[in-house]
C-alpha cells in the first residue's frame, strides 16, 4: 500500500509541476505575475506539488536525494504568505529553479528506477 501511495504521490508531482511549466512557457516575470488568473492556477498548482512532497515519506525521499525536498518544504511555507513581495519571490523562484529542475530530476529517476514509479504493491 505504501508503494502505490508513494507512486500517486510522484504523479502527483510531476502533473503540478508540468502543468506549471505549461502554464508559464514564455512569460515573463512580470506577465505572470500580472496575470490574475494564470497566477491563481500557478500557485495552485504549486500548493499542489508542495504539498504532495511534503508527504513523501523520508526513506523515499532519500532513494531520490537530486529532488529539492528542502525547497519545496520551504516553498510550501512560503505559499501561505499573503500577497505581496515576499509570495512574489517565492512563485517565481518556484517557476525558474525549482519546477525545472524537479521535473529533470524525476525523468532521471525514471529511467534509473522505474520501481519508484509503479502503481503496484
Amino acid at each position: 500500500m505504501a508503494q502505490i501511495i508513494h507512486s500517486a504521490l510522484l504523479s502527483l508531482i510531476e502533473q503540478a509541476g508540468t502543468s506549471v511549466a505549461i502554464l508559464t512557457e514564455g512569460l515573463a516575470r512580470d506577465e505572470l505575475l500580472r496575470s490574475r488568473l494564470t497566477r491563481f492556477e500557478v500557485l495552485r498548482q504549486l500548493n499542489t506539488l508542495a504539498d504532495s512532497a511534503a508527504q513523501v515519506d523520508p526513506a523515499e525521499r532519500s532513494r531520490m536525494p537530486e529532488l529539492d525536498w528542502d525547497g519545496w518544504d520551504a516553498m510550501r511555507l512560503r505559499f501561505l504568505c499573503p500577497a505581496g513581495q515576499a509570495l512574489d519571490e517565492a512563485l517565481w523562484f518556484a517557476c525558474e529553479s525549482l519546477v525545472p529542475a524537479t521535473l529533470l530530476w524525476l525523468r532521471v529517476y525514471q529511467q534509473s528506477q522505474p520501481q519508484l514509479f509503479r502503481m503496484a504493491p
